[in-house]
This record gives C-alpha cells, sequence and structure tokens, in this order.
C-alpha cells in the first residue's frame, strides 16, 4: 500500500501498520513465550521493513501487552511500585524482582495506581497482533491502525493534517504511558465518531531506543484514510510546507 503523506512529508522510515488477525504471518519476527522484551523496540524493526507478531504469550512485558491490547496485563506484576518508589517484589511465578529506585515518573505507588486504572483497557477479538510495514500490506488485510516515527517538522504536519477537515482543536493527543502505548490510546480513539492522532514515544526509560527528534503519531486506519485523500488539496502543496520539506 502506496502512501501519499509518506511522500510529502519525506518520512525517513517505514509508517508501521498495526493489524487484528486470526491468521499468524510466515517468517515473522516473535519474543519468545516467558521471555521479557519491548514492543517499542519490535515497532522500530517493523519501521525498518520487518514483520512482527504478537499473541497472548508472546507479547515481552505486562506494559506491552497492555499496550498492544491484550487486556489488563498488570495483575501480579508490581507496575505501581515500578513506576514510581521502586523496591523488592516477587513476581507471580515467585520469582524476586529487585526494582531498584524505580522509574520515578509518579510521587508514588498511589499515583501510579491511579493511572493504572484510568488506562482505556481493550482485549482484541483476534488471537494475533502484527506491525507490518506499509508498503507490505495488501487489500485484504484489515488495518487498525497506522504508526510514524517523524521529527517535529513532520508531526506539525501530522497534527495540522488530522485537522484538515473536521476544526477539530484537539486533533491529537499526548497522552502519557509506555512508549508502546500510544496503540492502546489509539484503539480507543477510534471508537469515536471524530477520532483524534495520539502523539506517543514519552517513554523516558525508551527514549534511547530513537534519535532525541522522533516522536510517534499513532492513526485510527479512518483517521489515516481521511488524511491521506486530504493531503493533495491540503497546505502540503503550498511553499510554507515546501520549504520545510527541503531541511527533512
Amino acid at each position: 500500500m502506496h502512501s501519499r503523506i509518506t511522500d510529502a512529508i519525506a518520512l525517513k522510515s517505514s509508517p508501521v501498520a498495526v493489524l487484528l488477525t486470526d491468521d499468524k504471518p510466515e517468517a515473522a519476527t516473535q519474543f519468545k513465550e516467558g521471555r521479557m522484551g519491548c514492543v517499542a523496540a519490535m515497532l522500530l524493526a517493523a519501521a525498518k521493513g520487518r514483520i512482527v507478531v504478537f499473541d497472548r504469550k508472546t507479547f515481552g512485558c505486562p506494559g506491552g501487552g497492555t499496550g498492544l491490547g491484550f487486556g489488563d496485563c498488570y495483575p501480579g506484576f508490581p507496575i505501581d511500585r515500578l513506576l514510581s518508589t521502586g523496591g523488592q517484589a516477587t513476581l507471580a511465578s515467585g520469582r524476586p524482582y529487585d526494582m531498584g529506585e524505580g522509574e520515578r515518573f509518579h510521587t508514588s505507588p498511589q499515583v501510579s495506581e491511579k493511572w493504572v486504572r484510568s488506562l482505556p483497557y481493550r482485549d482484541v477479538p483476534t488471537e494475533y497482533i502484527v506491525f507490518k510495514p506499509l508498503q507490505q500490506v495488501t487489500e485484504q488485510e484489515q488495518v487498525s491502525l497506522i504508526i510514524m516515527l517523524v521529527n517535529p517538522d513532520q508531526l506539525s504536519a501530522l497534527v495540522t493534517l488530522a485537522g484538515f477537515r473536521s476544526g477539530a482543536i484537539h486533533a491529537a493527543l499526548s497522552p502519557w504511558g509506555a512508549a508502546c502505548q500510544s496503540i492502546l490510546f489509539a484503539h480507543a480513539e477510534a471508537d469515536k465518531e471524530t477520532p483524534s492522532g495520539v502523539i506517543g514515544f514519552f517513554d523516558i526509560s525508551q527514549r534511547d531506543k530513537v534519535d532525541r527528534e522522533i516522536l510517534s503519531f499513532t492513526m485510527p486506519y479512518r483517521l489515516f484514510l481521511q488524511m491521506e485523500s486530504d493531503a493533495e488539496e491540503s497546505f502540503l502543496r503550498t511553499e510554507a510546507w515546501r520549504k520545510l520539506r527541503e531541511r527533512q
């Protein structure tokens, strides 16, 4: 699938399509069952051309499983303390877990618990969630979300284009969560009559995986298609944007 937006904003990496499917793609990269791993790292692999697959036994970590949309994967995991003050814990498997001083994203476990309760949990109806470079997606595949990794100029273009037709003030949201959890927030946006794009990759513990200028922009597929159809008649044809595109 070709994207006009990709060309117009001179995107350097591939847009990543998030697919909900019961069919496991061949030769896809997948975490081993029971092994820890980072969904954000898999997203970056997909942006470089690889196909990645997850299921309910191979989502890498509780935050990743939750962020992908496999329900609330935090029970039995001390997420409230990991995000705040840290310390020692015993996991549901019986394995001791040393969180050190914690990530210090919240002032206390109680604040972290408040954040946990506020998440828009989703349990997707399919066996697999797939990350696939957009140009490899076929017309027969059902796309749920599109993720782009962008610099500030490109992000400015996407936020502006997201509101081109609706005139929405909140054309984009910037909720805090793990680097992969923009996926969860974008699933929630997909249910709305006028969905917003989701700006992400604010997770301090994962920021070193991307260049310092890079953030993510995640769109419900319906919003992405609208933006694609609007691209040609939008500001992307103006001299103001051409000046910015030349410095990409």
